[in-house]
């Protein structure tokens, strides 16, 4: 069972049986609901665990369900979310918005 994830094993870990196990118990106790659009009044389906604190940055917590804030206040860790969400947590793959079409651009 992995703990600790090392460097170059996050493949790994997101296959290993403890996070699957893990990540389906995360989604059953939020009813598989999308925790940023939930906090908007929406309902979507979360597909997606996210880890607040990133695991590449804090490999300690890969399995850690909360985490210890800097004033000692425990705080969720993992957090389901929609792919969307999860995207945009991660600022990846967002697409670029047009520019606006100006006398200049026409």
């Amino acid at each position: 069972m992995i703990t600790n994830v090392q460097p170059g094993q996050l493949h790994e870990f997101y296959r290993s049986s403890a996070w699957e196990r893990l990540r389906a118990e995360v989604l059953a106790e939020y009813k598989y609901e999308c925790q940023h659009c939930k906090a908007r009044g929406y309902y979507t389906k979360a597909n997606t665990v996210h880890h607040v604190r990133h695991v590449k940055r804090y490999p300690e917590l890969a399995l850690s369900k909360t985490y210890t804030d800097g004033q000692g206040y425990e705080q969720q860790n993992l957090v389901p979310l929609c792919h969307a969400c999860h995207e945009q947590a991660h600022d990846h793959r967002q697409k670029e918005k047009p520019k606006p079409l100006t006398k200049e651009r026409w």
